[in-house]
């Protein structure tokens, strides 16, 4: 990439002429006069100075695309050479959500860190459809998702299955009148929730119930949704939050219900009642996701056979 075209992709991610000059090592005034004159030899400008924050114009959108596949090109080669020049060395970026990176790949990545320890693995947090961009810009390098919409634009494979559980406060009334089809922390982890024959309830039993729930761009929020609209009910929200984690405490403390993960369910979690839900929604595959039509690196290669190998 040529200097000019690292100094508009710097502008571009950071958002200001002032931050990109920072990162860059230049003054403010070398930085807008070097792309004042690529400005003026495209003829148009790049940037829309009056508006804030900085926006790109239509020029500056084509010049960025380019950008970004010059960017992609040359890490591809740069991988290439890596796997050319030695087979244990290499860097995965990986994309995934609070509730992968804490509770689903923390043992794995670390058996991995062990078993190539010349392999650089860098973490990037952000909701399942942000990273799934992210793998679509190929600003990552794998990412894991179970949104069926999502997953079947990319080459995947199976990684895990994970049943979605509404936690309801245990003092609360409305145990009382379905407490028959409820589990305590400890059966959800003996995985009795798992079995076929066991009694399910459907959410219009909830209808009334507070519900803490995740803001949307989450799985968990699109899929409460969507088992909400099955038996026709509009839910009572309590409120909308960003992280599961916090969510299932909150739950915990007695602010409301909230959907969970069989997953993060562990048998101190006695403040709680589970309800297995009657629906196809709570049952979630999560797939390996690579990008589409690019270069697979060893070093990623690696990774999902590491990951598949666990048997999650």
């Amino acid at each position: 990439m040529s200097p000019e075209m690292l100094y508009v992709y710097t502008i571009w991610q950071e958002g200001s002429f002032s931050k990109a000059a920072k990162k860059l090592y230049l003054t403010q005034p070398a930085l807008s006069i070097a792309v004042r004159k690529l400005e003026e030899r495209i003829g148009m400008p790049l940037f829309d100075r009056k508006r804030k924050p900085l926006c790109l114009t239509d020029a500056g959108e084509v010049y960025i695309e380019t950008a970004q596949k010059e960017l992609q090109l040359e890490r591809e080669q740069q991988q290439k050479f890596d796997d050319i020049k030695n087979l244990s060395t290499g860097s995965v970026c990986i994309g995934g959500t609070h509730y992968l990176n804490a509770y689903i790949l923390p043992e794995v990545l670390a058996d991995f860190s062990r078993r190539y320890p010349g392999i650089e693995l860098q973490i990037k947090e952000s909701s399942a459809r942000s990273v799934a961009q992210m793998l679509a810009d190929r600003s990552i390098d794998v990412t894991f998702n179970c949104d069926p919409e999502l997953v079947r634009d990319f080459p995947r494979y199976e990684m895990f299955v994970d049943h979605v559980l509404l936690a309801v406060p245990a003092s609360d009334p409305i145990n009382e009148r379905y407490g028959s089809f409820a589990l305590t922390a400890e059966q959800v982890v003996r995985g009795e929730h798992l079995d076929p024959w066991l009694k399910r309830i459907g959410l219009d039993a909830f209808a009334e119930l507070p519900i803490i729930l995740l803001r949307r761009g989450n799985n968990l929020h699109d899929r409460a949704w969507g088992m909400f609209k099955e038996v026709q009910v509009e839910p009572v929200i309590k409120m909308e939050l960003n992280q599961l984690v916090t969510a299932f405490h909150l739950a915990e403390a007695g602010m409301g219900a909230t959907f969970v993960s069989d997953r993060i369910v562990d048998v101190h979690s006695d403040s709680l009642l589970f309800y297995p839900l009657a629906s196809a929604l709570a049952k979630r595959t999560f797939y390996i996701l690579l990008p589409k039509d690019a270069y697979v690196p060893v070093s990623v290669r690696k990774l999902v056979d590491h990951v598949l190998e666990w048997g999650l």
